[in-house]
């Protein structure tokens, strides 16, 4: 009998079609593609979802502008939404579309459902109505007398409309939250949800509408057209068959591993979803993940600031591997990012080109001029430093699934890069080059180059959630095939076979990208205006400089001990510090050399923010700040009792 796969569903939302798709829908989606990739390189029967939201006064309008009819819009946007998935090499199983009938009949049948339940009524909705969120306050929810989601004014409307009773299932969703931690994720947003809206009091929520007619209609009540809340978020259960004849995915894969979503759409799916889902007698989501934002160094990506950055531009110029890459590694998954023009060319050229683009350039090249291109697999001498390196390895594939398993990209990234890096040292300490002088050192010469090559196999098969072409490049100028990056050969020695030639010369993978030059093209990309977005954006107005503490929770400030430190050559102000956060290590510049000895700060626990983006100094990458206080004398160093753990979070 065969075992049965372990099955795993995961979702991205469905993307309303306002037009093109920037960076921030493309940040979800690669990182759900990368979650699905993992699964069934691990041999989970995965399901992946995504789609696209195509109902709406939004849409109907955009299409009478246009000329087309509402169907012909959506299906126009559809394609060009399908096309960029296909070249983000995005491996979704199904696209649902909210016009499709497979959809469309099983929402009037929900819908339906609920109004036989008793979940749903029928009165009369007085308030305020935001036209381009097609969403209604109450005047307490109101900011300045603005739509509190987009800063834009309001009109006072009173219409007939369809209510679901929320208050119904608040306190058997609060039990839910408390019983089940893991469900929301980051934890902040399961409080915001708890504090801001449960705890209030759930009031009944509009969920039809009859200011437009594109949508499905409320059965039996056509001047009705359901909203959605009602609509969007059943797309989740629907792709699956639910109350067809044919509910086969729907058994196998129901209830959903994980919902990947936007922090501005959690409350959508950690409270309306799961009280449609109690209504409905059916299992909850196991995980709602919330990332944050894409920010810019101005602030929100606005055509206005021309700002915006879209994701075919990065991939046409740059490749898909750099821009998959830049978006997982740069931007801590669950929390806002800022992206800037330089940072991702500085970025690739340093992680990509140098790091691993050299490694790989170095170890063919090395191979061809001491063994005529062939990896050494017999008669090799253990060197002192092999063994080091063998269990590097094994320490990056525990660390990289722990990581992987909670949707830590840059975590993972760093972990795989940490590995990249001791290689590259590994060559260094080695000295191959010396070692090829004398006859009797050729047994630790073979043993080098065979552990070279090892190595970037298994770093290859590590990346190839994220980076879905560069693994593939890598084994093939190893001389390997594809089957040297199957999940199972991790840790294993014996995935090289006796005799495997590599190219003759190595290609690389990651060309170096001129900085001035491509920086300057990016902005100029930036500023181009993309066509068809469909809603005009508000003026933003000056911010305040306050924040709130969900703002002062995202600061991720811990403990770190100092393992090394030592002056950056060149640079009088500048420690270069190498740090332990207890599950990794890292390294971090601070301008405190007028005001230590290196020597004196080895051994320290000091306090560090470890979610700042990485920056470049004197040519050395800093990632994170260690805490000083200014003080008459100086700047001196936060430093905290030995006792605390390393990587403890201050809070």
């Amino acid at each position: 009998m065969v075992q049965q796969k372990e099955t795993f569903y995961i979702t991205t939302p469905i993307y309303f079609p306002s037009g093109k798709f920037h960076i921030g829908t493309a940040y979800t989606t690669i990182a759900a593609d990368a979650t699905a990739r993992y699964k069934r390189l691990r041999g989970y029967d995965v399901r992946f979802l995504t789609g696209m939201d195509e109902h709406g006064q939004k849409i109907q309008e955009k299409a009478e502008e246009e000329g087309r009819t509402p169907q012909e819009h959506v299906d126009l946007l559809a394609t060009v939404a399908k096309d960029l998935w296909k070249k983000m090499d995005i491996t979704y199983d199904d696209f649902i579309r909210t016009t499709e009938d497979r959809h469309e009949q099983m929402v009037e049948k929900i819908f339906k459902t609920f109004i036989d339940n008793g979940d749903i009524y029928k009165d009369e909705y007085e308030g305020w109505k935001c036209i381009p969120c097609e969403s209604y306050f109450k005047e307490s929810d109101l900011v300045d007398g603005n739509c509190p989601d987009c800063n834009r004014g309001v009109e006072k409307v009173k219409e007939e409309s369809y209510f679901f009773k929320m208050s119904k299932y608040a306190d058997r969703l609060l039990k839910y939250f408390n019983e089940h931690p893991e469900f929301i994720e980051p934890e902040s947003r399961k409080n915001e949800m708890i504090n801001n809206f449960i705890k209030p009091g759930l009031e009944d929520l509009s969920v039809s509408r009859m200011s437009f007619d594109w949508g499905v209609k409320v059965p039996g009540d056509p001047k009705h057209v359901i909203y959605v809340w009602v609509d969007a978020l059943t797309n989740y259960i629907t792709a699956l068959g639910y109350g067809t004849d044919d509910e086969e995915l729907f058994n196998k894969y129901w209830p959903a591993d994980v919902h990947v979503v936007g922090k501005d759409i959690v409350r959508f799916h950690t409270i309306y979803w799961p009280i449609f889902l109690m209504a409905l007698d059916l299992p909850l989501p196991k995980k709602v993940f919330a990332h944050g934002f894409i920010m810019m160094k101005d602030g929100k990506m606005s055509k206005s600031k021309g700002n915006v950055v879209y994701p075919d531009m990065l991939v046409d110029r740059y490749g898909l591997d750099a821009t998959r890459y830049f978006l997982l590694r740069e931007l801590p998954f669950g929390q806002d990012g800022v992206f800037s023009p330089e940072t991702f060319v500085e970025r690739t050229n340093a992680d990509l080109s140098n790091d691993l683009g050299n490694l790989l350039n170095r170890t063919i090249s090395m191979i061809n001029k001491y063994f005529d291109g062939v990896i050494p697999t017999e008669d090799l001498t253990e060197t002192a430093y092999d063994e080091p390196l063998r269990q590097k390895i094994k320490e990056t594939i525990e660390r990289y699934e722990e990581k992987m398993d909670h949707m830590e990209f840059h975590n993972v990234l760093q972990i795989v890069w940490s590995l990249v890096s001791r290689t590259n040292k590994y060559i260094d300490e080695t000295a191959p080059w010396v070692l090829a002088r004398e006859e009797e050192k050729k047994g630790e010469l073979a043993s080098v180059m065979f552990h070279l090559a090892s190595s970037l196999r298994h770093i290859a098969v590590l990346i190839q959630p994220i980076l879905t072409r560069a693994p593939l490049k890598i084994v093939e100028q190893l001389g390997l095939k594809e089957d040297a990056l199957a999940w199972e050969t991790l840790g294993s020695y014996d995935a090289i076979p006796n005799g495997t030639t590599v190219i003759e010369k190595g290609v690389p993978i990651f060309p170096r990208l001129d900085v001035e030059e491509e920086v300057t093209y990016i902005k100029e990309q930036m500023a181009i205006t993309a066509p068809n977005e469909m809603v005009d954006e508000p003026e933003e107005e000056e911010e305040d400089s306050s924040i709130t503490i969900e703002d002062f929770n995202n600061v991720s400030i811990q403990v770190a001990e100092v393992l090394a430190c030592e002056r950056v050559p060149k640079a009088d102000k500048l420690l270069k510090f190498q740090l332990s956060l207890g599950d990794s290590e890292r390294q971090v510049l601070s301008g405190i050399a007028k005001y230590y000895e290196p020597e004196e700060l080895i051994g320290k626990k000091v306090t560090v923010v470890t979610n700042l983006k990485p920056v470049k100094l004197r040519g050395e990458w800093s990632e994170g700040m260690i805490l000083s206080v200014d003080t008459e004398e100086g700047l001196k160093v936060i430093t905290v009792d030995s006792s605390l753990p390393n990587g403890a979070r201050l809070k």
